[in-house]
């Protein structure tokens, strides 16, 4: 059966309480945001303190993300056991315990255990954070609160390996973990104080749905997170992953249609918005981790910038990226949402066809131009997908919702980025024999001059030019992934059709052009 059940009778809050409510679920939800990305950095000073390999140590990745993927579909069920506001508490106080157990880890086990409790309590904070931030405003107000919210979880993955690299090389690797500490002791104590109570809904538990969905995810982050380490497909733990969760998915679709009360209600894919805000996070924000992800290597290895000169170099994207969100978010108030979303996706493309046009000899000016671009796209686009997704759903399936949402996002995320570093691998190779069968004495005239030099100079001019060979091999690796981005996003641009026109309103309930 289905219950209402209400925490207390919502209260309206008063200006001050608001931005003092609003800047502690901002404090909260950028931490659990940036350690999504601000360990990677410090994994080298990690395996050499707690003794681990290097295959081993990727587990204090994995297990994160395992545990994030557990615990998100049960966001909504567990929001209407223990109240929204009540699990959002005792999520922040189990992920900043957690935060510290990992800066104190002297094993690898304890590590991957204080992990998996922080990727647990911090996959609650998100969905909850967004669907608060939205109910706190009036209708005039809640896309500029959606912005503010979308900036935190925007820029907090481009900053994190910044800091995380900071952090490491100023003081300590613990310190990744020990800084989420003062602000999670913050945060937990004002939010108990100052949050207003949020209805929620109370129903039973789906345990065969939970057992599903969690085989389907964990099955492919599995297979996604391990893929690269182990070959992919000529491997028969992917290959045997990748089956429990394709057949897990499938099981999960037909319980999904029968079941009263599934974990993840049906009623939000009745929901054209929802729908399509989900379809088109899954290429959209995986732009955002992408460029986290592949460009930082590209210009420490391939053009010699210095890790921290390659964190500036990030710096305009993320500035970018606010902007386009404080000018999507005003954007909305005066066209539809659709135009908005189209407007970044454009910048998108245009930023992507730039970035195929990087080389070896390239200078700064295209890396921060193009990265301009697309932060200033990736703003446009994600402040109105954002909104989209909790807009036009009601109040009782608003959390529900949210937790959908962000497993979409973090799904094609994960994909997205196995993916891209995937075919970064395999192009290498490919290029890598196309480049070398290329040079030939005809075409390189002075390896004549290097016969006389004895096979010392020759094994010197070899060396050199495999070294070439191979930096310009991954440069146009690099391009092949640049280009496939680009034309995923191209072909995505026909999800926008499926979205009803939506204006967001200035006082009323919310729009929707029929």
């Amino acid at each position: 059966m289905t219950q209402r059940f209400e925490d207390k009778a919502t209260t309206p809050l008063a200006p001050g309480q608001k931005i003092i409510a609003t800047a502690l679920i901002m404090m909260s939800t950028m931490t659990v945001v940036l350690d999504q990305t601000i360990a990677n950095v410090a994994l080298p000073h990690m395996q050499a303190a707690l003794g681990a390999t290097p295959d081993s140590i990727s587990w204090v990745l994995t297990s994160y993300i395992l545990a994030t993927a557990i615990a998100t579909p049960i966001t909504g069920w567990l929001a209407g056991r223990v109240g929204r506001v009540r699990l959002y508490g005792i999520a922040v106080i189990g992920f900043t315990v957690s935060s510290a157990l990992c800066g104190l880890a002297v094993s690898l086990p304890m590590m991957v255990a204080a992990r998996v409790v922080q990727g647990f309590m911090g996959a609650f904070l998100i969905p909850l954070s967004q669907a608060f931030i939205y109910d706190m405003n009036p209708p005039s107000q809640q896309v500029r609160a959606i912005t503010i919210w979308g900036m935190g979880v925007l820029v907090a993955p481009v900053a994190g390996p910044v800091l995380g690299g900071f952090l490491t090389d100023a003081f300590d690797w613990r310190w990744v973990f020990f800084i989420n500490v003062p602000i999670g002791i913050v945060a937990a104590l004002g939010i108990f104080a100052v949050m207003p109570n949020f209805t929620s809904v109370q129903r039973a538990f789906d345990h065969v749905g939970f057992v599903i969905i969690v085989l389907a995810l964990c099955g492919l982050q599995l297979a996604l997170d391990r893929g690269t380490q182990q070959d992919w497909l000529n491997s028969p733990e992917i290959i045997v992953e990748f089956g429990i969760s394709a057949a897990a998915f499938w099981m999960f679709f037909f319980h999904l249609r029968r079941h009263p009360n599934p974990i993840i209600p049906v009623q939000l894919f009745h929901n054209r918005n929802f729908i399509g805000a989900m379809a088109l996070a899954l290429i959209v924000m995986p732009q955002v981790m992408a460029g986290a992800v592949l460009l930082p290597p590209l210009v420490q290895v391939l053009l010699g910038y210095p890790v921290f000169n390659a964190g500036l170099l990030m710096i305009p994207r993320g500035i970018a990226m606010v902007v386009g969100m404080i000018a999507g978010g005003r954007l909305m108030q005066r066209l539809d949402g659709r135009l908005v979303i189209a407007l970044g996706m454009v910048m998108i493309i245009i930023s992507l066809w730039m970035q195929t046009r990087f080389n070896l000899a390239m200078d700064d000016h295209l890396i921060i131009w193009s990265g301009a671009v697309q932060g200033l796209g990736v703003g446009l686009s994600l402040t109105t997908i954002n909104y989209l997704a909790v807009a036009t759903l009601p109040p009782a399936l608003r959390t529900d919702g949210a937790a959908a949402y962000t497993l979409t996002r973090s799904i094609g995320s994960s994909i997205f980025i196995a993916l891209m570093t995937s075919m970064l691998a395999r192009n290498i190779q490919i290029n890598h024999a196309e480049v070398g069968a290329a040079m030939r004495d005809a075409s390189m005239p002075f390896l004549m001059s290097a016969m006389y030099g004895g096979s010392y100079a020759i094994g010197r001019l070899a060396a050199m030019a495999n070294v070439e060979v191979t930096r310009q091999a991954t440069m146009i690796a690099y391009i092949d992934d640049f280009w496939m981005m680009m034309w995923m996003v191209i072909l995505a641009m026909p999800i926008l059709l499926l979205i009803k026109p939506v204006r967001p309103p200035k006082g009323e309930p919310m729009e929707i052009v029929e």
